[in-house]
């Protein structure tokens, strides 16, 4: 029994996938279940999935450029032949493995896939990660079967088709919870100056980190700062902090990527979280409870993370901050006025865990297991 997945290749295409085959693993753990990812050339996925027994392979896929000049107009051309000749090798490695259901996660790496896989007659299922759904969802939403959602909000889709569950969050990020007490400890964060944690996804977010890096000398005066920064700007960043002054050793640490344990031990410290608003780190904000200003990327496709931002917002779970706002003196008295009001922060807390779907990934594994007559 072989299940193959697909995808846009990204930390919030990637993780999902990982909590679903994580949940496939813990309901069937005895049937022999094959997994497979196909997507395009990425070393975040051919790292992740072999820790999960998960075989890879890649193909050529194109990415349609919303801007346009000269050099789009020919990087489209390129793309869109790199598209049916990711298409023949998908078709070509369908037909090897012959699997049973494809699971695809949306994005342009997933068209090849799924055209080839609709071709070949075998059951699809998307899951649209963002309240403006991407273009390649869009299209092949017509192909397939079900359509797992993650905000009721959610544009476009054809409403007999679509299912709200959520956005998967890997369980070992709960699993490894820590009592915030044992969580600063862990950062070696000392005195007793509220946490912020700050994140720009999975490869980083280079204006929130030049921001940030502006106004720490201020926000290290009363708060600690967690700070994930992405692996690309890691070292640049690193060189600019004067890791000899004392408030940066005591209430300052910085990270290229956080893993899972982690990742686990920082939302159970923070007590506010700054991010993108990318629906995979939404739902883990909402898993974890805690209150958050999310600042939109402006380029996200279909304004999809403006989007997502106000749908979190909307029960007052987050503040929205949009970019052109995100000066230094405004976003200080954000952070001052947010912490002077502890009763709001625990509102945004409780309206966070509410908005939480924690049953996502079980409910998506349940579905495919349950029409694949995989559990009894």
């Amino acid at each position: 029994m072989r299940i193959l997945f697909t995808g846009g290749g990204t930390g919030g295409h990637i993780f999902p996938i990982v909590a679903i085959i994580r949940k496939i693993k813990e309901i069937c753990p005895k049937k022999g279940i094959e997994f497979f990812y196909v997507g395009p050339d990425d070393e975040f996925g051919k790292r992740i999935f072999p820790k999960e027994g998960v075989k890879t392979k890649t193909i050529l896929t194109g990415k349609f450029r919303r801007y346009f000049n000269f050099r789009s107009f020919f990087g489209n051309l390129f793309d869109l032949v790199k598209i049916p000749l990711g298409t023949v090798q998908a078709f070509l490695f369908l037909i090897s493995i012959r699997p049973r259901v494809i699971f695809s996660k949306g994005g342009f790496g997933s068209l090849p896939v799924v055209f080839a896989g609709w071709l070949l007659g075998i059951p699809i299922f998307l899951h649209e990660s963002d309240a403006a759904p991407g273009l390649s969802n869009k299209i092949l939403s017509r192909l397939a079967l079900k359509i797992f959602v993650s905000f009721p909000e959610t544009e476009y889709f054809n409403p007999s088709k679509t299912i709200l569950v959520g956005n998967p969050v890997r369980e070992n990020l709960l699993l490894n919870l820590e009592k915030k007490e044992i969580a600063r400890k862990h950062f070696g964060l000392k005195g007793n100056k509220p946490i912020i944690l700050v994140l720009g996804g999975s490869q980083g977010s280079q204006r929130i980190n030049e921001k940030i890096l502006e106004a720490l000398p201020e926000i290290l005066e009363n708060f600690g700062v967690i700070h994930q920064c992405g692996r690309e700007n890691f070292e640049e960043i690193k060189k600019r902090i004067n890791w000899e002054k004392e408030e940066i050793k005591r209430n300052y640490r910085l990270f290229a990527f956080l893993e899972e344990k982690e990742l686990s031990c920082a939302y159970s410290a923070c007590d506010l979280v700054i991010s993108r608003a990318g629906s995979g780190t939404i739902f883990e904000v909402a898993a974890f409870s805690k209150p958050s200003i999310l600042i939109p990327l402006p380029e996200s496709a279909q304004n999809h993370q403006l989007k997502n931002a106000l749908s979190f917002a909307k029960n007052g779970a987050a503040l929205v901050l949009e970019e052109k706002r995100f000066q230094l003196r405004f976003f200080l008295d954000m952070l001052t006025l947010l912490f002077s009001q502890p009763e709001r922060l625990k509102r945004m807390s409780e309206a966070s865990s509410r908005f939480s779907k924690p049953d996502a990934a079980r409910t998506i594994a349940r579905y495919i297991l349950n029409f694949l007559d995989l559990t009894r």
